[in-house]
């Protein structure tokens, strides 16, 4: 069968696709779509390459800048804080991270560690009831060699996942595309931590 090619109108950030109209029977319980949009955005680049460094520490600055959409910041609970990953993975991507900025997870303090935990929890509960999801990634790249993109400063990522979340187009393109603005996800995480 002939190839169609679908035309997506955007502010230039989606483009244009090839369509396979072959009948391929999706796998049961699949959420894969009959067609895809793609999403463009050559910008990122850079900050993945660890091209765009901050002069300060982006954690401590939206701590001291107080809790607001613009800032991040969601939540703070004795030692610790939960803000919105910048660039997540999927929507409602948090990081909780004590506010004290450390770098080695042994210099936390049993206070620290304990408002940390206690605010995943917390998160957790919130992402269950707002996004249903059908699990999580939870985790804590220690060191820049392991992953982390900011190494100065502990944060534990909590990433709801569902199935079909995850393809190669985050891998290859380095881009992910999410349902939702980090707007919308503050508005509906802040009542959860008020």
């Amino acid at each position: 069968m002939a190839k169609k090619s679908k035309s997506v109108k955007s502010s230039g950030v989606l483009k244009s696709v090839k369509d396979s109209s072959k009948k391929k029977v999706p796998r049961k319980g699949s959420p894969e779509p009959r067609s895809r949009q793609v999403m463009f955005r050559p910008g990122r680049l850079k900050y993945v390459r660890g091209l765009v460094k901050s002069e300060s520490c982006v954690f401590c600055a939206a701590l001291e800048s107080g809790k607001s959409a613009k800032s991040l910041l969601l939540a703070t609970h004795g030692e610790a804080m939960i803000v919105l990953n910048k660039y997540p993975y999927n929507a409602g991507h948090l990081l909780v991270l004590p506010k004290r900025h450390v770098a080695k997870l042994e210099q936390l303090t049993v206070e620290e560690a304990a408002d940390v935990f206690t605010l995943q929890k917390k998160a957790l509960h919130a992402l269950s009831e707002l996004y249903s999801p059908a699990g999580y990634n939870m985790g804590l790249n220690l060191g820049a060699a392991a992953g982390a993109g900011i190494p100065d400063h502990l944060h534990w990522h909590l990433i709801p996942r569902w199935p079909g979340d995850a393809n190669f187009f985050p891998l290859i393109a380095e881009t992910k595309v999410v349902i939702e603005t980090l707007e919308q996800t503050y508005k509906r995480l802040v009542p959860y931590f008020s």
